[in-house]
């Protein structure tokens, strides 16, 4: 017989009754009946019942036995009395009585957490004692789907004739938007290498190579503020590019992959074959957001003519502003005046002094509009209001005003808000769309300066001519796509002419030396010859999130960071020894606390 194990504790059912076995596994729970012992014993696989009693050999050591003592029993199956089976599990009509046990691995002391049961513990001890909290059956199980996705993803690249290659993981420093996270060099003192943000400039000079259809299961590293959608140092991404493409190629070829793997591990949730195309400036209208839910229904509406003139001073005053709007979110069957309240006090928690509203209820004989707002502009402005956003008896809306800039992330949050606590939400289904069209350009408002507002590599909507126009009006061939509120996946379009790429960073203000001090390596190659080519990333951390029902990013990655991107498991970031600062000709000056 085998070291430890003959079965897992997922093998055995009642064909196995009269077997003598050897299982290996952690106890998961210990039951004392007076005299008689039931120990759930528990492996990576499943679950399987010991018994022991007095007429063991071993039953003394077994009484000793305690949660997750790591133990091997040599035992044999019983089948278990009709009214005790468990349906609930695979081996729930069996159980093994034990004749031998050996301890392979004890606890000392207390446990900091609890493997068995639901208890819910803070993240840090969580993240400390990582090795016990992995053992739960919800960590299990999203580590599995990891793994299992991870997997289907790669076959259906291999599938559609994409070969695998991996990029390095030490490079040059070159800001993508986050900050790097630097490497010294012992052989090059004073210098430092970089951990690569994403495998961007790589995967372009793979197409300039001459390899037609590339992607890697890629790590990428960032030195960002953690949020719950994020981790703050390292993630992983699909990545791909493909030459000779343009946008709608790429569309076609990431869409069926990601619908299979939704489709495969989505628990039978309606996945949107059809994703629609929305373009940033809509987007941010309609939504609030360049990552819009769309199992919402709610779209926000410009009505600045409805309130230009009005009696309600503050709006009106408003629109006097140069760049200033007023926008409605419409609220299908929350007109009553106790939601109405609930939504003015979110605004209030949002920062803001609160949300206008309108709504229309039935008054017997008609229809009413109710709220400050409909009192002080009147019934004619109040009802083109509502005949504009299609609202009826029982529906509400919501008004904020200013330069949408300012408040279109409130606007977007609040229309979330709107559409879960009315039921307008649908939870069980991914709802996906593409946002594209994206400014390539944005100007500060205080300097007047023109920068870069999205990726620079992108290729400009109309080339060069593009660039010779309105710098604020150019758009470049830039797409993300959006799931559920999730920013999935974010590609390009590149931009593979030397001409145009030095044009469009010249409008930024970054002359041709300083590209190519920074970017020399692809601009360099793209003087032999580049394709046209383009591609995109996708979150493999935020599709397992969603595909697991997570909310936090945490709860899918084995060994995550905390909120302060410090391992407490591992102790990292720690203080390098002196004789490694002395090697690498560092040293650490002391920061004022």
């Amino acid at each position: 017989m085998h070291a430890y194990r003959s079965q897992t504790c997922a093998d055995l059912n009642d064909t196995n009754v009269g077997d003598s076995v050897r299982l290996s596994g952690w106890v998961h729970r210990v039951r004392d009946h007076g005299g008689v012992l039931f120990i759930d014993l528990r492996d990576h696989y499943g679950i399987t019942q010991l018994i022991c009693d007095t007429d063991s050999p071993v039953f003394s050591d077994v009484e000793k036995v305690r949660a997750e003592w790591c133990i091997r029993i040599d035992g044999e199956v019983k089948a278990r009395a009709t009214e005790l089976v468990n349906g609930k599990i695979p081996t729930g009509a069996i159980e093994v009585f034990i004749r031998d046990l050996e301890v392979l691995g004890r606890v000392n002391g207390d446990l900091p957490l609890q493997v068995f049961g639901d208890q819910e513990y803070p993240e840090e001890t969580r993240l400390r004692y990582r090795y016990l909290d992995l053992r739960r059956e919800k960590m299990q199980r999203n580590m599995i789907l990891r793994s299992d996705v991870v997997s289907s993803i790669r076959q259906r690249m291999w599938d559609r004739s994409f070969k695998e290659f991996q990029t390095p993981i030490i490079t040059a420093s070159s800001p993508e938007g986050a900050r790097d996270f630097l490497v010294p060099s012992r052989q090059h003192p004073g210098k430092f290498y970089a951990l690569p943000q994403a495998p961007q400039q790589f995967k372009q000079l793979l197409m300039v190579s001459g390899f037609d259809k590339y992607f890697q299961i890629a790590p990428c590293f960032r030195d960002e503020d953690p949020r719950a959608d994020r981790s703050p140092t390292d993630f992983y991404q699909l990545d791909l590019e493909m030459s000779f493409v343009e946008q709608q190629d790429v569309f076609d070829t990431i869409q069926p992959v990601l619908t299979g793997i939704f489709e495969q591990f989505g628990g039978g949730k309606a996945v949107d074959q059809i994703w629609p195309q929305i373009s940033y400036k809509n987007a941010a209208l309609w939504y609030g957001s360049d990552k819009p839910d769309l199992r919402n229904p709610i779209k926000m509406q410009v009505v600045s003519e409805h309130f230009e003139g009005s009696g309600f001073a503050i709006f009106a005053k408003l629109l006097e502003q140069d760049g200033t709007q007023i926008r409605a979110i419409p609220a299908p069957t929350g007109g009553s005046r106790k939601f109405c309240d609930r939504m003015n006090a979110f605004a209030q928690k949002e920062g803001l002094p609160g949300m206008g509203y309108i709504f229309w209820r039935d008054q017997g004989d008609g229809m009413e509009a109710a709220g400050p707002l409909a009192k002080n502009i009147g019934p004619e402005r109040t009802e083109a209001i509502r005949v504009q956003l299609g609202l009826g008896v029982g529906d509400a809306a919501f008004f904020l005003g200013g330069k949408p800039k300012a408040f279109e992330a409130v606007a977007g949050r609040a229309r979330n808000v709107i559409g879960e606590e009315l039921g307008l939400t649908e939870l069980d289904r991914f709802a996906f769309a593409w946002i594209v069209d994206f400014p390539i350009y944005e100007k500060d408002e205080e300097s007047g300066k023109i920068d870069f507002e999205h990726n620079p590599f992108s290729m400009p909507q109309g080339g060069m001519d593009a660039l010779n126009g309105d710098p604020l009006e150019v758009l470049g061939y830039q797409y993300d796509l959006a799931c559920n509120g999730y920013e999935l996946v974010s590609g390009a379009i590149r931009n593979h002419r030397p001409e145009i790429m030095f044009k469009a960073f010249e409008i930024a203000g970054y002359g041709k030396e300083e590209v190519e001090k920074r970017f020399g390596g692809m601009v360099n190659a793209f003087q032999y010859g580049a394709p046209p080519h383009g591609g995109c990333a996708a979150g493999i951390d935020r599709i397992v999130m969603l595909l697991a029902e997570e909310s936090n990013i945490r709860e899918v990655i084995l060994f995550p960071m905390n909120q302060r991107a410090e391992d407490v498991m591992m102790n990292a970031p720690n203080d390098p020894m002196p004789e490694q600062l002395m090697e690498l000709g560092l040293r650490v000056i002391p920061q004022d606390k």
